[in-house]
């Protein structure tokens, strides 16, 4: 594929890498020559300095026969403004990075596809909407849903108090039957292989290991592994920024003691003017006397979004010495993903990330409806639209010529998922969700054609 990418920002880089490794061909516009000389140093990719909503740069960057643009500047003004401007020159599909929520919640009435921009994406607000979803799932540290909960990946760490630690993916189904949930990735502890699991397949203590459960899943494995799912009641947020102040409104809807604390006094005021149900500390967030003044230790999830990396992590590991169940850190540097588990925190997020998942499900071959990366692992999770077409349709799982190293985590029929075993019949307009390696998606793409 083609594919233009406006802004070489932090955002636009990381997109440009993910890309370039999968010998995608890449132009990268930006007016700032510092941000695109290091990324024509590093990355495989074609560089243009200059303004994204010049039509000339836009025909320079051969506009007129790209696949896909997307725009994503520090300004969402000109991300919406090159979106248009592309989409009359000719890009097949658009895609721009707002963070003015609002445009999201009313693209269908304002009809942002008829000015030319097919998809909007806020990495502020993915951030907010995966902090959500990981307090509501508290016992995993990795969560991701697929049609708003009819499937769900969850991932954990095995203990050795875990009932199938020991026995091998076969002997686990066989004790337990009627269980709701299956395994589609494992990395071993200690190792950055990724093991898509097999019947003769064995759980090991220490395990990182993710699920894909239907309804009911969540808690049977909770309860086959120890995990307890705390009702999160008191939450504790570090940083007023925008995934802050996203995170306080939506939060504050659903538990019933919110606290945010936010070092800049001109913002903590605005944010108590905006958070009426939320309490804002002005104060600084790595004073500990302060977070045991506002009694740290009787909060259920300590979430520190600062600007600052470092900052959010070692707040959070105050928060676990202080006996906090649940901490979640943002982090702008995906080496510290590896770190997460063995330093004690219980899940990174980085919104970078987030938005590249987002993206990604477009360069895929197939009706791909949604896509995530599995975080410390090297796997993708898909979720493809079978059609009439498509190789698997009309077949049995265990007839299909899949690779080995992919595995269908689960179908979802009519609204209703499925973890689905070797007998099950895929049909027409059935969404699958899929594991894989990168060596096999092509493998994978080719059978939902």
């Amino acid at each position: 594929m083609k594919i233009i990418i406006a802004g070489a920002g932090e955002v636009g880089f990381h997109l440009a890498k993910l890309l370039s490794y999968e010998s995608q061909e890449i132009t990268l516009i930006d007016t700032n020559k510092e941000s695109l000389t290091y990324a024509d140093n590093h990355l495989d990719i074609k560089v243009i300095k200059g303004d994204a909503t010049s039509i000339a740069i836009l025909k320079d960057a051969k506009i007129e026969s790209s696949d896909l643009l997307i725009a994503v500047t520090s300004s969402e003004t000109t991300n919406i403004t090159v979106c248009v401007f592309a989409k009359q020159l000719g890009a097949k599909r658009t895609i721009a990075r707002i963070s003015n929520t609002e445009f999201i919640n009313h693209k269908d009435e304002i009809g942002f596809d008829k000015l030319g921009i097919d998809e909007l994406i806020s990495p502020e607000s993915l951030a907010a909407s995966e902090i959500e979803l990981l307090l509501s799932q508290s016992a995993f540290n990795d969560s991701y849903q697929f049609d708003e909960g009819a499937l769900t990946m969850v991932g954990l760490n095995l203990s050795r108090t875990a009932l199938f630690v020991g026995k091998t993916v076969q002997e686990a189904a066989r004790i337990y039957p009627e269980i709701h949930f299956i395994p589609i990735a494992i990395q071993r502890f200690g190792t950055q292989y990724t093991i898509i699991p097999r019947g003769d397949t064995q759980f090991k203590e220490g395990d990182n290991v993710v699920f894909i459960t239907s309804e009911g899943g969540g808690q049977e494995l909770c309860e086959l592994t120890g995990k307890i799912n705390t009702e999160i009641r008191n939450v504790m947020i570090l940083g007023g920024s925008k995934i802050g102040y996203k995170t306080a409104r939506d939060l504050c809807k659903d538990y019933a003691n919110v606290k945010l604390i936010e070092k800049d006094k001109d913002r903590a005021f605005d944010l108590a003017d905006e958070l009426a149900d939320v309490l804002v500390i002005n104060g600084d967030g790595r004073n500990v006397d302060l977070l045991d003044e506002e009694n740290l230790k009787d909060m259920d999830a300590f979430i520190a979004v600062t600007g600052n990396s470092e900052t959010n992590i070692m707040s959070c590991l105050v928060a676990k010495s202080k006996g906090v169940k649940k901490t979640i850190a943002l982090v702008e540097n995906m080496d510290y993903f590896e770190l997460s588990h063995s330093i004690g925190i219980d899940t990174l997020i980085n919104k970078k990330l987030l938005a590249a998942n987002n993206i990604f499900r477009y360069i895929r071959k197939g009706e791909v409806i949604a896509m995530t990366k599995l975080n410390n692992m090297n796997a993708e999770l898909l979720e493809f639209n079978v059609k009439s077409t498509s190789k698997i349709c009309n077949k049995l799982i265990k007839d299909v010529d899949f690779p080995r190293s992919a595995i269908i985590g689960g179908i979802i029929r009519n609204g209703k998922g499925h973890t689905a075993l070797g007998d099950f019949r895929i049909s027409v307009d059935d969404k699958v969700v899929v594991c894989c390696l990168p060596r096999s998606i092509k493998l994978v793409e080719k059978l939902f054609l």
